[in-house]
């Protein structure tokens, strides 16, 4: 009897072994992308202001390992097809040399819902060249740094999808005419929600459809989708709709990513601090880690200087305490 329990121990731990791991655990930090409804570009320390590299410190500590960091394209490249502006490139690069320094890798976020001055990608305003050039000047600053991750925007919407996936191709393809070999997400259109990537009623031909024609040559991109578990899925509400609700809105996805031979990060996710949202979030968490062949990490929405009480911010508060979210996620933050 001992000889087979001691068997079957061994069989389960030899499983568990051999099960992937999630790669990474992090966080967006935002504030560097507000202001954008004040006169633009805005006044830097008062619209607007980067995080410091000193702040991630609390979050590494916390077992987290990648830094989401929100900027505004506009800032970063004034003029389409012009130079990035070496003072806004100073302090991007200020707080992505200090942190990848740390050890920790940094995930860029234009976070612009696929617009430039308010005009969509695609536009006449601003055509797919424009973004593609976005992207070969913003690689050749950074493709030299292994720790760096480039997300080609943040939540594409009020576009067709298609007109998005040949914006990202252009893109992707521009990134890797640099020579760049860093890892490069992709998100879908109408806010890249994982639960919308089948939909087909209010955002155009559904991303299902669509985005797994992307390609890139070296085969070094995910895809990445957002979640929140309230009503609409805006994560704007402090109530989530149900403790399963994590899971059910990842299920179908993560079966799609099977499918299709693909891979994802959930790049945001988040919850009030009340026992739905917290049994809500865990589930997402679990599933997250039961599907480590399709799923890379994930990214809790947000932290950054300048929040306040916001409800999903992950700040510690003055007197250095952990906002009641955290607890939820020590458990997920283990290598």
């Amino acid at each position: 009897m001992k000889t087979m329990l001691g068997a079957a121990l061994l069989a389960t731990a030899l499983s568990a072994h051999a099960a992937p791991a999630l790669e990474w655990r992090g966080i967006s930090l935002s504030s560097a992308e507000w202001g954008e409804k004040l006169p633009f570009p805005g006044v830097y320390g008062k619209e607007y202001v980067y995080p410091t590299v000193a702040s991630t410190a609390y979050y590494q500590a916390q077992g987290m390992n990648l830094m989401r960091i929100a900027f505004r394209w506009e800032r970063l490249q004034p003029a389409l097809m012009g130079e990035l502006d070496p003072t806004e490139l100073g302090r991007l690069r200020e707080f992505v040399d200090g942190t990848t320094a740390r050890g920790l890798h940094v995930l860029l976020d234009p976070h612009n819902y696929a617009a430039y001055r308010g005009h969509h990608v695609g536009k006449p305003e601003v055509p797919h060249a424009a973004f593609a050039d976005f992207w070969r000047r913003l690689a050749l600053q950074f493709k030299d740094n292994p720790k760096v991750q480039f997300g080609l925007v943040n939540e594409p919407r009020e576009m067709p999808t298609e007109t998005w996936a040949a914006a990202a191709q252009q893109a992707v393809t521009a990134i890797r005419a640099t020579g760049a070999k860093n890892l490069i997400t992709l998100p879908g259109n109408g806010y890249t929600g994982a639960w919308s990537w089948f939909e087909s009623k209010w955002y155009g031909t559904p991303n299902a459809e669509v985005m797994g024609k992307v390609r890139d040559p070296l085969d070094h991109m995910v895809f990445e989708v957002h979640q929140y578990f309230d009503k609409d899925g805006s994560g704007t509400n402090t109530e989530c709709v149900s403790p399963t609700i994590g899971v059910e809105r990842l299920q179908r996805f993560t079966d799609w990513l099977r499918k299709h031979k693909r891979r994802a990060l959930l790049g945001e996710l988040g919850g009030g601090a009340n026992a739905v949202c917290e049994q809500a979030v865990r589930g997402a968490l679990e599933h997250l880690k039961a599907n480590a062949d399709v799923w890379t990490g994930w990214a809790w929405w947000a932290g950054g200087p300048t929040w306040g009480d916001y409800f999903l911010s992950l700040e510690p508060g003055a007197d250095g305490k952990d906002k009641p979210q955290m607890r939820w996620l020590k458990p997920y933050l283990k290598d």
